[in-house]
């Protein structure tokens, strides 16, 4: 088959890599080639990266950056506490991306219409992510604002590991992830939109030289709130069907996981969405215990089983997300 896949971030360059080998695979990506660019943080776990990666015969070990130990995390009005990690890691996205795309045609500062990849391919892949470029606009779409700097520190980083800050009624949270000895993405995400005030006061307390700075909405919407997932020749794979953890808001593996599931379901429209709906059901209980926070109807008594259920997947799945799951942390920030 001849694919078009539009959008070379996370979700687009693993499905490449994942197809090349078996059809003529050519992607598109809006940036030029020279300053392509993969924003948000670039956290994620080691050992299901390593996992997917496998697939496309990449190692995933030589793109870490840093291997984390210990997650700080200060809760408002409550004592911080400490998470430990197991396979928490940052990593060199936009080197990964490059050599997950090694051999595809990629025809970068470009987005062709609709009609033109219609006429050229058999099937068209969006992988834009919250854009979203070829498939109808979402109805009750969900999303957050974010922020974040690339920094560099000549003297000595304020924080070794992983930190992060929930905002008041789990609003969203405030990062810093290390990437290597003097370097860390620092950001935030808020609905409550006070997320670039919460980032420029760190650099005012703790400095640091800004080298890149970027700022995008994430969707929260499930993959069951994003329907259609296909139009006519083109089906969504990624952030574009939502496939973000909300608690989290994660993207990195849940969209690569999509990827997979496109590309052994390749040319079997029905048979993707239908796993995909699977897959990713536990994602529409973890948005409405989200959801409830944000709109300050939460209380432990009507969300008390969704949060259960969000601890029981999050504890099986400890290894995944790369940390240890405790029902006592979850509650103190459901709590805050």
């Amino acid at each position: 088959m001849r694919v078009a896949i539009a959008g070379i971030g996370v979700a687009g360059s693993y499905l490449a890599s994942r197809l090349k080998r078996e059809h003529d695979v050519v992607g598109f990506e809006r940036m030029r080639a020279d300053r392509h660019d993969s924003i948000c943080a670039w956290g994620t776990c080691r050992t299901k990266m390593a996992e997917l990666c496998a697939l496309s015969g990449v190692d995933f070990a030589k793109y870490v950056t840093h291997d984390g130990r210990r997650m700080r995390v200060e809760v408002d009005g409550q004592e911080g506490f400490h998470i430990g990690l197991g396979g928490l890691c940052t990593y060199d996205k936009i080197g990964l991306i490059r050599d997950l795309v090694d051999g595809c045609e990629v025809r970068y500062g470009k987005a062709p219409a609709l009609a033109d990849l219609e006429a050229e391919f058999d099937v068209i892949v969006d992988c834009t992510g919250f854009h979203r470029s070829y498939l109808p606009r979402i109805r009750d779409d969900f999303y957050l604002p974010t922020y974040e700097h690339r920094v560099e520190y000549d003297s000595g980083a304020p924080y070794d590991d992983f930190y992060i800050r929930p905002f008041r009624g789990m609003s969203g949270y405030f990062w810093y992830f290390p990437l290597g000895k003097n370097a860390a993405h620092i950001g935030a995400g808020d609905y409550n939109r006070a997320h670039v005030d919460e980032t420029r006061r760190f650099m005012e307390e703790h400095g640091g030289r800004i080298t890149k700075t970027v700022g995008r909405p994430i969707r929260l919407a499930t993959p069951g709130r994003c329907m259609p997932y296909s139009r006519g020749k083109v089906v969504g794979v990624g952030e574009s069907i939502g496939t973000v953890f909300p608690l989290l808001g994660e993207g990195i593996i849940p969209s690569m996981v999509c990827a997979d599931i496109f590309a052994r379901n390749v040319g079997d429209v029905a048979a993707y969405e239908r796993e995909v709906r699977e897959h990713f059901a536990i994602y529409e209980r973890v948005f409405r215990f989200v959801h409830a926070k944000l709109m300050g109807r939460f209380s432990m008594l009507r969300q008390g089983f969704d949060m259960l259920a969000i601890y029981r997947y999050m504890k099986r799945n400890e290894a995944r997300f790369g940390m240890d799951i405790e029902m006592r942390n979850l509650a103190r920030v459901a709590r805050a």
